[in-house]
């Protein structure tokens, strides 16, 4: 079994680092991550996340900006990426109100494929995450599968999301096998910390075993039992327990 790094997706303690971020990752650190996808940068600039995340020890594994961004400021995505280090950067979201039909989602993929062209360009992998209304059914294929088969797979990756899959209906160990090697992130979620929910985790990591194509394993909480830093340090350990981190 190929160990696959693990990271923290930050908005997972979006909070803490609006109040110091640089306290934050640290704290990350000290846990044992050994890297973060960043979603902003708290209260600092690129610069000054850039030099907090170097002080903790920590990789960049990636970057996620909202769709807005990408529409109005590619040049600073770009930009910051590259500060960074960072070889992936992902389209966070899309608003499902937009999932209408087959030609819709096609548009949007074409639009992603332009963006990811555009990153690609720079030495950028652009990947694009999905929460459940990407799995809703349009004339026999789901949303997600229009949206990429709209784009070429050189341009645009899937960062997919196990939790938001299975809550949108589908299986995600069956997903992943399916995106195969255009999935090289995979974000590990449950409805609260790793392991208190649905996701049926043995099947998720019998599908990245089997595809090998993971190079994250990205932890992101939203729902917590404890404090977000207590919930984030019990995700790794039970990872740990599985043989993962």
């Amino acid at each position: 079994m190929k160990r696959i790094p693990i990271a923290l997706q930050l908005w997972s303690l979006h909070e803490d680092c609006a109040r110091d971020f640089a306290a934050t990752v640290s704290a990350v650190a000290k846990m044992g991550y050994g890297a973060v996808e960043l979603a902003g940068y708290g209260g600092l600039d690129a610069k000054g996340a850039k030099a907090a995340i170097e002080a903790a020890g920590l990789k960049v594994a990636g970057m996620h900006f909202p769709i807005q961004a990408f529409n109005d400021d590619t040049d600073r995505i770009i930009g910051d990426a590259l500060l960074m280090g960072a070889t992936d950067v992902t389209c966070a979201w899309w608003p499902d109100t937009h999932f209408v039909s087959p030609g819709a989602c096609e548009e949007i993929g074409m639009r992603l494929d332009g963006i990811g062209a555009r990153m690609r360009a720079f030495g950028l992998r652009f990947s694009y995450h999905n929460h459940g209304g990407e799995l809703r059914l349009l004339g026999g294929r789901t949303a997600l599968e229009w949206m990429l088969g709209a784009s070429e797979p050189r341009n645009v990756a899937a960062e997919l999301d196990v939790y938001w899959a299975h809550f949108g209906g589908a299986s995600p160990g069956a997903l992943l096998r399916s995106l195969g090697a255009r999935c090289p992130l995979v974000h590990l979620k449950d409805a609260s910390e790793i392991g208190r929910g649905p996701v049926d985790f043995p099947a998720v990591f019998a599908a990245i075993d089997s595809v090998g194509a993971a190079e994250w394993l990205i932890v992101e909480i939203d729902t917590y039992t404890h404090t977000p830093l207590e919930s984030v340090r019990e995700c790794l350990d039970t990872l740990r327990g599985w043989g993962r981190a």
